[in-house]
């Protein structure tokens, strides 16, 4: 049934089913694929591909919807001039491939560079580059389980509290650099670090 609804939506270019469609994000990856593939030229449709692509992905269950259909669909909507806006979901998206990652830390947008700079999948010599980049890019690499031990050292010291936070949350951050945070003067930190070390045990 749901097939034949998909087939009519397309055959008659209903956007107002496809996105509803879309916005289910246990939709069959192969439907979201047919859809894009049939609409890659709608701004629209592009759009809320990449948001179904960035709800059924879970940042803590990173395996759960890894497959080769999501990958290319990420990789064609990283290069589709159509949506610049859709790059966002590619860029925090932890199954987009390296070499996708690399050409966004590049992109004009801030927003994207700065969810490439928090993407766990981004690799530390990227990471490095975002350091001397705007706050908002910055702010990503704290919470960032690749970001090198130097650049979280500093980090340690910044006058933001959320950047602060986050590296008090960071699991993968060195033990005495999250040691450092319990003297830090906000209480939320100070929590978050107490947090981080009672869960290593």
């Amino acid at each position: 049934m749901a097939e034949n609804a998909l087939e009519i939506a397309i055959s008659t270019s209903d956007n107002e089913k496809l996105i509803e469609l879309l916005e289910d994000k246990t939709l069959p990856i192969e439907e979201v694929q047919t859809i894009y593939n049939a609409f890659k030229a709608d701004k629209l449709i592009v759009g809320q591909v990449a948001m179904n692509l960035s709800l059924r992905t879970s940042v803590y269950e990173r395996d759960k919807e890894y497959s080769p259909i999501m990958v290319a669909l990420l990789i064609d909507i990283a290069s589709n001039p159509v949506d610049m806006g859709a790059r966002w979901a590619v860029a925090k998206n932890p199954h987009t491939p390296l070499e996708v990652l690399r050409h966004l830390s590049s992109d004009s947008i801030n927003l994207v560079r700065a969810l490439v700079a928090a993407n766990p999948s981004t690799p530390s010599d990227v990471l490095e580059k975002f350091f001397s980049d705007e706050k908002i890019v910055r702010d990503g690499l704290s919470g960032n389980p690749n970001t090198p031990v130097k650049l979280l050292k500093i980090l340690c010291d910044d006058n933001d509290k959320m950047v602060r936070m986050r590296l008090a949350e960071n699991c993968a951050a060195p033990k005495e650099i999250i040691s450092s945070l319990l003297s830090d003067n906000d209480p939320d930190v100070v929590k978050a670090a107490q947090a981080n070390l009672g869960e290593r045990g």
